[in-house]
């Protein structure tokens, strides 16, 4: 249940068709292969510094399971979370919502195996924009870079700000 309180946790998110390249952008991210894990991970900012996140690789509807079941780690602070493009993808938004989490999503569109752009024919852009979040369209058939330095520096950012940067 959402309260008046500024949320204090974020949820990073790549939504996507299969194959759209979010595993890649986590991939990217990390500097090498990354998968779900039982704990949270280090997420480095240069040599120095770092924060810990919470990584959902494989989103919870192409695994046909419910994300909290995913999450190994109780009240992660920052979460990195693929999800498919699908209408129950609202589940998902929904659950880190409930929780408090600012929302901060990149939509590949097209993604890397798309023919082209598509339509918002789920209108999950407008919901997810009624939420505390930020929504951004990326294309997955250019070279992640750039949205994954973009994505670094907001994180960062974010963490900064709340106290979760160590090194």
């Amino acid at each position: 249940m959402q309260t008046n309180q500024s949320p204090q946790n974020l949820l990073v998110a790549v939504l996507g068709n299969r194959n759209s390249g979010k595993s890649y952008t986590w991939n990217t991210l990390f500097e090498s292969t990354v998968k779900t894990g039982k704990r949270e991970r280090k997420l480095s900012f240069g040599k120095t510094e770092h924060t810990w996140v919470y990584l959902v690789s494989g989103s919870s509807e192409e695994r046909q399971a419910y994300v909290g079941d995913l999450i190994k780690v109780k009240n992660p602070r920052i979460v990195l979370c693929s999800i498919q493009y699908v209408a129950h993808a609202m589940k998902t938004f929904n659950y880190f919502a409930d929780r408090g989490y600012t929302m901060y999503v990149h939509w590949l569109n097209p993604g890397w195996d798309d023919q082209g752009g598509y339509r918002d024919e789920h209108q999950l852009g407008p919901q997810i924009l009624s939420m505390h979040s930020m929504f951004g369209l990326r294309s997955g058939q250019e070279d992640p870079s750039a949205r994954v330095d973009e994505m670094r520096a907001f994180i960062y950012g974010w963490a900064k700000d709340q106290g979760l940067t160590h090194g």
